[in-house]
């Protein structure tokens, strides 16, 4: 399994939706295990610091989407993002999915 997180800011869009909300509907769609998209309380990249206030409606609120799924629908996901001609950042890690209290030798 992977972990690839997508990072962009609350506003954005792509085809008149959200971006973040593309991203979900795209992952499901390519058959990923699950989706999140995380509004940041703060943060930082190469350019800005962000941070969310009382005040802002909307703005430069980083957010952060992250999809778990397999490498082949992964790769299936970057590929129809590209093909949007998108530039989005991303990190992609192998993570190793499991739940408490199930046992893992058992199967359940």
């Amino acid at each position: 399994m992977q972990l690839i997180r997508f990072y962009l800011t609350q506003t954005q869009c792509h085809h008149g939706i959200l971006l973040y909300e593309w991203l979900l509907k795209q992952a499901r769609a390519q058959g990923a295990s699950g989706a999140t998209a995380f509004h940041a309380l703060a943060g930082f990249g190469r350019h800005h610091w962000h941070e969310a206030t009382f005040f802002e409606l909307a703005g430069e609120v980083p957010v952060a989407v992250e999809v778990i799924a397999p490498e082949n629908v992964v790769v299936q996901l970057i590929a129809a993002i590209s093909a949007e001609q998108l530039s989005l950042p991303y990190l992609q890690v192998p993570v190793a999915l499991h739940v408490t209290g199930k046992s893992e030798q058992s199967g359940q």
